[in-house]
């Protein structure tokens, strides 16, 4: 969040916003001159420039020994050391947070919202093995609210605590008549490094090696246009509904809102420690259209439904919507945020240290012999 502007390149000038010309009022009169501002068009950098201050101390929390200079320079500075790596390749990721941030709008909660930014920038990276080294975000207000924005940047800061990467700086824009006062949108773009010798991918899956799923912290940040549509719209729930299912008297609001989990740095120490083929993110598209991604065209993986329970929210999103079992698996992560390839001697081993690291994980299947395709067998567990 380097400074504010009506645009989104840092260090551009805005004409309308630079000068300011004075206008007459009053029929035919020339004594009353007043100076028009940027604030009189809805932008003010009064606002922005306290944001940045509100989020300096969660920033400098991100910080690596890589990173070079302060906020508030027009480019953010990272000192990659090549010397670590005999072919260093860097891996770039980009996304935002879609129709949750809706739900966060609704509540005027705004503080987790930049941690689902995070999860789904740095888990697409650690998916090819890269290690994510700096993220930068943006974030588009109608108007900005330096608290709002604060508590939104402490999310990002977070995040990125989580992940091990610095939050380099970024760009917070005032878009006045586009956006609503209370609307605003984020999104942001990670860098990662990885060893050439070392991605992962679909080159690298065998036939007999085992599938390791990695347990979801709930909807995570995807087919939230669909949730507000069975469960808001058709089904005229409201988020300060409690629901039983949830437990601890929890609310339907804050089930919506749980924070997506972050996995770069249980997918790296995995790597250190098991033989990694290759790693899924299910994003959108679900569970089959992430893990057919990984997949080489000679071999299938095969996913036991009946290894696991998906979290209530997705029984009620299903019941109160009627939608069918394939439709539920192409949208949302039905309880599974991460899956992981592993050799099949290796199945053991990548279970327990995940559990240490208090990830739930468990073996759903296995990679067969076939055409490139994912198997869905066996029925959910339901409580």
């Amino acid at each position: 969040m380097t400074h504010v502007s009506e645009r989104s390149s840092a260090g551009s000038s805005d004409a309308e916003g630079s000068e300011h010309k004075p206008w007459t009022a009053g029929s035919g009169r020339t004594g009353r001159k007043r100076t028009v501002t940027y604030a009189d068009a809805g932008v003010s950098i009064h606002a922005g420039d306290r944001a940045v201050e509100l989020l300096k101390s969660k920033v400098k929390k991100t910080t690596r020994p890589e990173v070079m200079g302060d906020l508030g320079g027009f480019a953010g500075l990272f000192r990659l050391n090549t010397s670590k790596y005999k072919s260093p390749i860097l891996a770039s990721s980009t996304d935002g947070v879609g129709t949750k941030l809706v739900i966060a709008q609704q509540l005027d909660i705004h503080d987790t919202i930049g941690i689902d930014l995070v999860a789904m920038v740095v888990d697409d990276l650690v998916a090819c093995g890269a290690e994510p080294l700096f993220l930068l975000d943006y974030i588009a207000c109608g108007e900005v609210v330096p608290d709002k924005v604060a508590e939104i940047g402490a999310g990002i800061a977070d995040g990125c605590r989580y992940a091990g990467c610095a939050l380099l700086g970024g760009e917070t824009a005032e878009h006045p008549g586009v956006l609503r006062p209370d609307e605003y949108d984020v999104s942001a773009t990670g860098v990662g490094v990885v060893e050439e010798s070392e991605i992962l991918g679909r080159e690298r899956v065998e036939i007999g090696d085992a599938v390791i799923a990695m347990r979801s912290s709930g909807l995570h940040s995807n087919g939230y246009s669909l949730v507000r549509h069975v469960l808001l719209g058709a089904g005229r729930m409201r988020l300060d509904s409690i629901v039983d299912d949830f437990g601890s008297q929890r609310t339907l609001g804050e089930e919506l809102l749980t924070p997506t989990k972050i996995y770069a740095k249980d997918c790296l120490g995995l790597i250190e420690e098991t033989d990694v083929r290759a790693f899924s993110h299910v994003t959108g598209g679900g569970i089959p259209g992430n893990l057919v991604r990984i997949l080489p065209e000679h071999v299938d993986a095969v996913v036991d439904r009946a290894s696991w329970r998906p979290q209530p929210i997705f029984d009620l999103i299903q019941a109160k919507g009627r939608i069918e079992d394939h439709e539920m698996e192409a949208t949302f992560n039905m309880g599974v945020g991460m899956f992981a390839i592993v050799s099949s001697d290796d199945a053991d081993r990548a279970m327990a240290y995940l559990t240490g690291r208090g990830v739930e994980a468990w073996q759903v299947g296995e990679i067969i012999d076939g055409t490139g395709q994912v198997q869905m067998v066996g029925q959910y567990t339901r409580g």
